[in-house]
């Protein structure tokens, strides 16, 4: 009996300590499993994890605008014309008649070369058609009175129609001695100087017409339906504060099948020559407008697997809507259906919000009008 006793006394024991031990173990993880427990029962209750404070959010108050889908691009400012000047002849540079940087008239006078050879031969020819002219004419009254014959008569208009020719010709090869501005524009810097020999390659000045200007830029692909002549855009130009607005009115057929854009032009009037050919620009175009809609900050809505969701602030407490969604821009998105004009839409916070859980609004602010990219 007495040989049992330090037995049973053993396994008592070794009992309370693996007891002590397991509570060791599990201890940490109850307690967690019993704090969670009493949150959730908080939330439930209309309280805060911790305490029975409401949740400071900030609201944002919904009423109608309007919500303009926009495309923004890159774009260069082009003359209307721009050319290279040549003489169509070699020769010998006898005249400069413009001044750098100045306007010019179509057909006004610009340069010219030596063209002295030719004028000699054209006075030349001239003197010869006076002559074959009257024998022409002499001839012709003895036709009539059957003095010569046909074949004598040919010879001698035949001659007069050769010598017009002749004079044609010089007058043409003379006309290509004269640079001559193909349309009203502004010269630029000469290359040249009086007494140099010019060639047909030798570039002589440059002649810009930048009025209008126009503007070249390009739309990703899927927009290639929605551009077309006439569609209006607005640009932007580094120094400037005002917006300018310019008329689409020539679209490139093919799409870039390197960067799968389309190329467009637009005209600006430029009436008083204010902007210069080269420039870069911000170009914006509306696709769409869409009015009196809801817009809401794209962080306020919450992703699901059944789509998405939003918390509104209502009666003191956050309540859970669904919505559907529309429009997107590049911070706003609209909202189709789920919510009304004068719901104040929770914005901050999110990841804290419950259902039924109180709020305290911090801020309040009012939607404005938004664009997207």
């Amino acid at each position: 009996m007495s040989a049992k006793r330090p037995l049973l006394f053993r396994i008592i024991i070794n009992a309370v300590l693996i007891i002590v031990l397991l509570a060791i173990i599990f201890y940490p993880k109850i307690k967690s499993n019993m704090d969670f427990g009493k949150s959730e029962q908080l939330v439930r209750q209309g309280g805060m994890y911790g305490g029975g404070e409401p949740l400071y959010a900030s609201g944002y108050l919904i009423k109608p605008v309007d919500m303009n889908e926009l495309i923004y691009s890159t774009g260069t400012l082009m003359p209307d014309e721009e050319v290279d000047l040549s003489f169509e002849t070699s020769g010998k540079v006898v005249g400069i008649y413009f001044s750098e940087g100045t306007s010019v008239k179509k057909g006004e006078l610009l340069a010219k070369i030596n063209d002295r050879p030719l004028q000699a031969q054209l006075l030349k020819v001239e003197a010869q058609l006076k002559l074959t002219k009257e024998r022409e004419f002499r001839q012709r009254q003895l036709l009539d009175r059957d003095a010569i014959s046909r074949e004598s008569y040919d010879q001698v208009a035949t001659e007069l129609q050769s010598l017009e020719a002749d004079i044609k010709l010089l007058e043409a090869r003379i006309s290509e001695t004269e640079l001559r501005a193909p349309f009203d524009g502004v010269v630029g810097l000469r290359m040249i100087s009086e007494g140099a020999i010019a060639t047909t390659q030798t570039k002589i000045v440059s002649l810009v017409k930048d009025r209008p200007l126009k503007i070249e830029f390009s739309v990703p692909e899927r927009y290639a339906g929605q551009i077309k002549p006439g569609f209006p855009i607005t640009f932007e130009i580094d120094g400037y504060e005002d917006l300018f607005t310019a008329k689409v009115y020539a679209v490139d057929p093919m799409i870039d099948i390197s960067t799968r854009t389309i190329v467009a032009r637009a005209l600006f009037p430029n009436k008083n020559s204010e902007m210069k050919s080269g420039r870069f620009a911000s170009v914006q175009a509306v696709l769409s407008q869409i009015e009196n809609t809801i817009s809401v900050p794209t962080q306020a809505i919450i992703p699901e697997m059944s789509g998405e969701k939003v918390f509104v602030f209502r009666n003191g407490k956050a309540e859970e809507v669904k919505v559907d969604l529309g429009l997107r821009t590049a911070s706003h998105v609209e909202v189709t259906h789920g919510l009304s004009f004068g719901d104040t839409l929770l914005t901050t916070a999110i990841l804290q919000l419950r259902h039924g859980l109180p709020v305290q609004l911090d801020t309040l602010v009012t939607n404005q009008s938004n664009t997207s990219n």
